[in-house]
């Protein structure tokens, strides 16, 4: 092969090397941009869904804290319920539990049946759960919110149920929840009985 045809080949291969090497640059650098994309839309629902579930016992929080040392104190409670003190801090770790488990679902196969049955089903129990507070402590009215909390009940477990469909991370989350509420429900039929 004549010494110039080598050069040439040489050149063009270098070329392509070049090319090569550019193509993978831009291609890690795409993949780079949708995983960073695909990480921070991932924060943001996390971020929402945090901010949803903490927001609504911030709601909560408004219209239950001026009762507590009022009507509240007044009335005549089970022997199994926890001094206020309690509350803020279990429904605070709670929200947090459910704004992670929202999120999961959020995060998890669209498109799924069972997804959407979850967080359909999620978004109805918390609407319930903000429901509560405002007819229990604001309204005054134990047994309007007996109704509301025996309502509230079946639907976490039915959420639970779904999202172990799509997520058991998430089911789990809600389990504790799922607890509690099943606690409150018997404070809240007691305070119905006593008073």
């Amino acid at each position: 092969m004549p010494q110039c045809h080598t050069v040439a080949f040489s050149h063009v291969r270098s070329f392509f090397s070049v090319a090569l090497r550019v193509r993978n640059q831009q291609r890690a650098a795409g993949t780079f941009y949708r995983r960073w994309h695909l990480r921070s839309k991932s924060v943001a629902r996390l971020v929402l869904s945090l901010s949803m579930c903490l927001g609504i016992g911030i709601l909560e929080s408004l219209v239950t804290r001026p009762e507590i040392p009022t009507w509240y104190a007044a009335l005549t409670k089970p022997s199994w319920t926890p001094p206020p003190l309690v509350f803020p801090i279990v429904w605070t770790a709670l929200y947090v539990l459910m704004g992670v488990s929202f999120w999961r679902l959020w995060e998890s196969e669209p498109g799924s049946q069972a997804r959407s049955m979850a967080m359909f089903l999620f978004m109805g129990q918390l609407a319930l759960n903000a429901a509560w507070s405002p007819v229990f402590f604001g309204w005054h009215c134990p047994v309007t919110a007996l109704v509301i909390i025996a309502t509230l009940l079946p639907t976490i477990g039915a959420t639970i149920v779904f999202a172990l469909r799509v997520d058991r991370v998430s089911a789990l989350l809600l389990a504790p929840y799922f607890a509690w509420v099943a606690y409150a429900t018997t404070i809240n039929a007691g305070v119905v009985v006593l008073n």
